[in-house]
């Protein structure tokens, strides 16, 4: 095997894995085609910072022609700066983007010109990202949305308004002002986003006892697998088509695999708490078992994990 460098481990990723990929197929009378293990990153927690843009200033002008040397003040307004967006999207499946890319900024507004022209508005920046993504403030005491359906929205800083150019502010009893706004900041908000997995069926188990395996026989998932413990670092979604079981054609659903349960796992131990959070927002918990060994201890291990991660507030 052939290995191939790509982006590094990150302190604020949660893992760094490797995936397989293979080449296109050569033609006849050439070496087989090489398998190739790329490394990327999965990342469920991150700190961003979104700062909107600023409202731009008005125009200070006034009309002046051939044959008109006192004109009225014709100073325009200023567009406002573009409000930043958080969106939920069904075909983006990790946070890696805001791991690598830590501050975003919208536009700001353009100034007001003369002759009564207005600045263009700042447009506005929307970030896509998965389905399942809870945004909290940077303390990370306070829920601000939960994105839990594809195309949910949540405003996370708003554009600050424009100012208004002289034009706006002349009245018969002030007929020539000569001054307009500045325009105001956006706003600035340092967040916490984390993201739980939404699936139909979760897999859960003992390390190695073939929950990657199962997975890429019923779906098109192809995770890494090997007979060591905790081949699976990260949560692998793939979706499972029933008309390959007799099921109807439009007939499917989204089953995730989840890394090894042992026990403690709910105070941090093994990958911990990092891992069990996406079990909360499964519909059905398949428990896969090694039936050359003591299926009731495996069982009793499992309930126990979940119980506690949930007693403790964090599966809700």
């Amino acid at each position: 095997m052939v290995p191939r460098e790509g982006l590094e481990p990150s302190r604020d990723c949660s893992h760094a894995i490797l995936s397989r990929a293979r080449m296109p197929v050569p033609p006849p009378g050439q070496a087989k085609k090489r398998v190739y293990y790329i490394r990327f990153m999965f990342c469920d927690e991150v700190t961003v910072q979104f700062n909107a843009g600023r409202g731009g200033n008005g125009c200070v002008g006034f009309r002046r022609e051939k044959f008109v040397p006192y004109g009225g003040p014709n100073g325009g307004d200023a567009g406002k700066g573009g409000s930043l967006y958080l969106m939920a999207d069904e075909n983006v499946n990790t946070l890696s983007e805001f791991n690598s890319h830590k501050k975003f900024k919208a536009p700001s507004g353009e100034n007001g010109q003369g002759e009564l022209c207005g600045g263009l508005d700042g447009a506005d920046l929307v970030l896509k990202v998965p389905v399942g993504t809870m945004i909290y403030d940077e303390s990370k005491k306070n829920l601000l949305c939960d994105l839990n359906r594809h195309g949910d929205r949540f405003l996370v800083a708003r554009g600050g308004r424009g100012g208004f150019g002289n034009a706006h502010f002349k009245s018969s009893t002030r007929q020539a002002p000569n001054f307009a706004e500045f325009g105001e900041p956006g706003e600035e908000r340092i967040c916490v986003l984390e993201l739980k997995l939404v699936a139909d069926v979760g897999i859960i188990g003992l390390p190695s006892v073939g929950k990657s395996t199962l997975i890429s026989r019923i779906s098109n998932a192809r995770p890494k697998i090997a007979a060591y413990h905790f081949t699976t670092l990260i949560p692998n979604l793939g979706l499972v088509n029933l008309k390959e079981f007799g099921g109807d054609i439009h007939q499917s659903f989204v089953a995730c695999d989840l890394p090894g349960l042992i026990e403690g796992a709910h105070e941090g131990k093994g990958l911990g708490i990092q891992f069990l959070k996406h079990v909360a927002r499964n519909r059905i918990l398949v428990h896969l078992l090694d039936i050359n060994s003591d299926a009731q201890k495996e069982v009793s291990k499992g309930e126990e994990n979940l119980y506690d991660f949930r007693r403790d507030g964090r599966g809700d």
